[in-house]
């Protein structure tokens, strides 16, 4: 029996290691989160600062960062998903920025650019429009990765 209960216990070890793990995922994915909401804020607030920010990432070598952060971003949402309010919704976004993260560099960065200037040419209150996207994106993020699936019943 003394074995049962040792089991017993160095089970709920290995659960604890991973109820901290998955805080630490999910205060990762909380704060890139937070960090593309800022971004959309950014664009609604200040557009022609958005506009700055978008060259800076749209050299060849900040393509393949872009790239690197949204495989990243997505593993992450995939990761925390089970223990979301939505996880099947978080799991499918995941994969698909994942998988945007692995086009990104194939598309390279003469696509990007020609997007980009595209957007750019538009007027501001088209550019504040568009940023709301990625404001509200995050910060449904922040809360589906916040909110437990058992609050959610």
């Amino acid at each position: 029996m003394r074995a049962s209960g040792r089991s017993i216990w160095l089970h709920s070890a290995q659960d604890a290691d991973v109820g901290v793990d998955m805080k630490f995922l999910k205060l990762v994915a909380t704060i890139l989160s937070l960090a593309i909401a800022g971004i959309g804020a950014l664009g609604v607030l200040a557009p022609g600062l958005l506009l700055e920010f978008g060259r800076t990432v749209s050299a060849p070598q900040a393509i393949y960062a872009v790239a690197a952060v949204r495989v990243v971003f997505g593993a992450l949402l995939i990761l925390v998903a089970t223990e979301s309010r939505m996880p099947g919704t978080l799991r499918l976004i995941g994969v698909v920025i994942v998988v945007a993260g692995l086009v990104t560099p194939l598309l390279g960065a003469e696509r990007f650019l020609e997007a980009f200037g595209r957007f750019a040419a538009q007027g501001a209150l088209l550019r504040r429009a568009v940023a709301i996207l990625p404001l509200i994106v995050g910060l449904f993020f922040v809360y589906a990765i916040n909110s437990d699936r058992h609050g959610a019943a």
